[in-house]
């Protein structure tokens, strides 16, 4: 999309009211916006517009988008860059919506180096470098309606966008300067060997243990559905996450 094109699309989005009717859509369908304070709520609408606007659109064979789906999205999406810096998705160009579970074919890496497997695979989301964000809405709805169960596929393939921001998916996204970095490698290394080792409990699960890229995304999920239960379990990782992402999610719900 030409820069200008997009810099004028972003301009009209935020010369409109955010509509009342999307307020009252994420009061209903999103469970977290009665968590944020009026004056983040505040912040978080003309990001919304912006990123709706921003955004190619696109939907699955014989599905439609509606604008209910692209608010639920993009709310969760923004959340993430609340305190960030909304051109942080900027090299996010399409969003592909798909009704429930993605199957996709083709090869694929393992949990194992250098073994790759073959055939047909499911998966709820997938975020490519350089390319679109696929979305099961099915999974994108009950993410936002029932954050306590610890999943949310919207924060888990927008932290793969951020990982990616630096050009490798390595679970360490792009941070302010060295002191900051250094203290994240090292949590999050030792948290993520803990894991792989079998020690790291069940908050993170499994999955977190498959890569470094992994870790971060999951991580992210539970930082922001499962803060205060993250906090008491590994509260060095809590740190780290709410340092880069310069939010606490733990103090709002409580």
């Amino acid at each position: 999309m030409p820069l200008r094109t997009r810099a004028s699309r972003r301009r009209r989005a935020l010369t409109r009211p955010f509509p009342d009717e999307w307020r009252e859509l994420l009061a209903r369908r999103w469970e977290l916006w009665s968590s944020l304070r009026p004056d983040e709520r505040e912040r978080l609408e003309p990001s919304i517009q912006v990123f709706i606007a921003d955004k190619r659109w696109e939907a699955s064979r014989r599905f439609v988008i509606t604008d209910e789906m692209k608010v639920l999205i993009a709310a969760q999406a923004c959340l993430l860059v609340l305190e960030l810096d909304d051109h942080h998705y900027a090299g996010v160009g399409t969003i592909i919506v798909h009704p429930s579970t993605i199957t996709l074919r083709g090869e694929r890496p393992t949990d194992m180096a250098g073994v790759w497997e073959d055939g047909p695979y499911s998966i709820l989301g997938q975020a490519h470098h350089r390319g679109p964000v696929l979305l099961a809405w099915d999974a994108v709805a009950v993410g936002a309606r029932h954050p306590r169960r610890g999943h949310n596929v919207v924060f888990h393939e927008f932290a793969h966008k951020l990982d990616m921001l630096d050009g490798t998916v390595d679970g360490t996204p792009p941070h302010a300067d060295r002191e900051t970095l250094d203290r994240w490698v090292a949590v999050c290394t030792r948290v993520y060997r803990a894991l792989r080792a079998g020690q790291g409990g069940p908050l993170l699960g499994d999955y977190a243990a498959s890569n470094p890229g992994e870790f971060f995304a999951v991580a992210t999920e539970v930082f922001f559905t499962l803060p205060v239960e993250l906090r008491l379990d590994v509260p060095e990782l809590y740190s780290v996450l709410a340092a880069f992402y310069r939010q606490d999610p733990a103090a709002r719900l409580a």
